[in-house]
């Protein structure tokens, strides 16, 4: 029997998703719970990537059981036995071939700035010093809907097998007066492009590069071109879409 289990957490403590030696990651401490109380060794896949320090309001992942169980029972179970940084949403039964990354048809991410020095979100957004132009970064923005290749927003030398991905939103709204998000829905990311999407964007908003610029870094398909990564603590993965039919068991 396959679930799909739908949790939250807060990243600054661990080294992303992924498992990796020498290093606390959720995937490992997720694993490590579920085996604690169900008794037997459990694994599970994520959604995607996280990167160290990055949040999640939202991620999904899969695991298998040998018999059908009460989803209620597990997530009281786990959030008993989760650190207070990683809590479990739901548990939901899906299809035995169903998978929380190659099923998805969308992700959503959120990055947030703010202006003001503010203790209690120093974990959670970018401190910017000044206001930059985000109409200026909103005209830019626009320019990744038109676009395919996104190698100038990638991460060096990774595995990955095409770097085109079909970027369906991507806009900053104003939260509040001084606090500001970015929002960007794809039907996939690569590793470290959302951060390096908005440490260009900003380099529009500073007026150290125009919109023309940004377009020519954009169709250069490379990444040295681009402007610097985002700090990771501002980084949220708010949402992953899947089809219908995926939840019909």
């Amino acid at each position: 029997m396959r679930y799909f289990i739908y949790l939250r957490f807060d990243g600054t403590r661990y080294c992303g998703w992924q498992i990796q030696p020498g290093a606390p990651s959720v995937q490992e401490t997720l694993e490590k719970a579920l085996t604690l109380f169900l008794r037997r060794e459990i694994q599970v896949v994520g959604a995607g990537r996280t990167d160290a320090g990055v949040h999640a309001g939202l991620m999904v992942a899969h695991f298998d059981l040998d018999s059908p169980a009460s989803t209620h029972w597990m997530v009281s179970k786990l959030n008993g036995i989760l650190p207070d940084d990683i809590g479990v949403l739901k548990i939901v039964p899906v299809r035995s071939n169903a998978h929380a990354r190659f099923d998805a048809v969308a992700r959503t991410y959120r990055y947030y700035v703010t202006l003001d020095k503010d203790p209690f979100e120093r974990a959670y957004s970018w401190r910017l010093p000044n206001r930059p132009d985000f109409e200026a970064m909103n005209r830019a923005a626009q320019l990744l809907l038109q676009t395919a290749d996104f190698t100038s927003f990638s991460k060096l030398h990774t595995d990955t097998k095409t770097n085109n991905c079909r970027v369906t939103e991507a806009r900053w709204t104003e939260l509040r007066p001084g606090a500001w998000a970015f929002t960007i829905t794809a039907d996939r990311f690569l590793r470290n492009m959302v951060r390096a999407v908005v440490g260009t964007l900003m380099e529009v908003g500073r007026h150290k590069i125009t919109l023309e610029e940004f377009a020519g870094i954009v169709k250069a398909h490379d990444r040295c071109k681009a402007g610097d990564s985002a700090p990771a603590q501002g980084l949220f993965l708010e949402n992953v879409a899947y089809p219908d039919r995926i939840f019909e068991v």
